[in-house]
């Protein structure tokens, strides 16, 4: 919404970090000789992502091992958009923003938030996971501080698109006027 009706171009973390999984040398290289179970990568070169998660969220230490890997370069992607874009405002999207310290590349942060129960469906649609493997994921999330750390928490179960359009619009009138001081 912040880049259909408002302009404002979004940098999204994950999305990218899936681009950059298949087309980065250092990323593909690193992965493939730290996930030991076999080609992690099909034979069109698509990085198998299930066979990834299934690595990363198998332990604390894979997921560290995993994101020390690919957030560096996602970092320094988004720092290159950013350069790039001819505008004031950017936004990132982020589900993990205080875990990988991209909070640090921000000024203001805006929580969306949704009933578990809604995240859950939601994930399962966009990942095509199971119920098990998305509660597992949402379990090691800490949106209770992510809430807290928050400058702004914006609503989205998904039920009064209006409502949320003029509160994000206040969020945006503000985030100008910060920006244009």
């Amino acid at each position: 919404m912040l880049s259909s009706v408002w302009g404002i171009p979004v940098y999204d973390c994950d999305r990218e970090a899936k681009r950059l999984n298949e087309e980065n040398p250092f990323i593909r290289e690193r992965l493939e000789a730290l996930v030991d179970e076999g080609a992690l990568y099909d034979n069109q070169g698509h990085l198998i992502r299930e066979k990834l998660a299934s690595f990363l969220f198998s332990s604390p230490v894979h997921a560290e091992q995993v994101n020390a890997i690919v957030h560096p370069v996602v970092l320094e992607d988004f720092r290159l958009w950013v350069e790039q874009q001819k505008v004031s405002v950017v936004g990132m999207e982020s589900a993990i923003l205080y875990d990988c310290g991209f909070d640090t590349q921000v000024d203001k942060v805006i929580y969306v938030d949704a009933s578990d129960e809604t995240r859950l469906r939601r994930a399962m649609q966009r990942d095509h996971s199971s119920r098990e493997q998305i509660l597992h994921r949402m379990n090691i999330q800490k949106a209770a501080s992510y809430r807290m750390r928050a400058d702004w928490i914006l609503w989205n179960d998904g039920e009064e698109e209006k409502q949320l359009r003029t509160h994000l619009g206040s969020i945006v009138e503000k985030l100008n006027s910060i920006n244009n001081k």
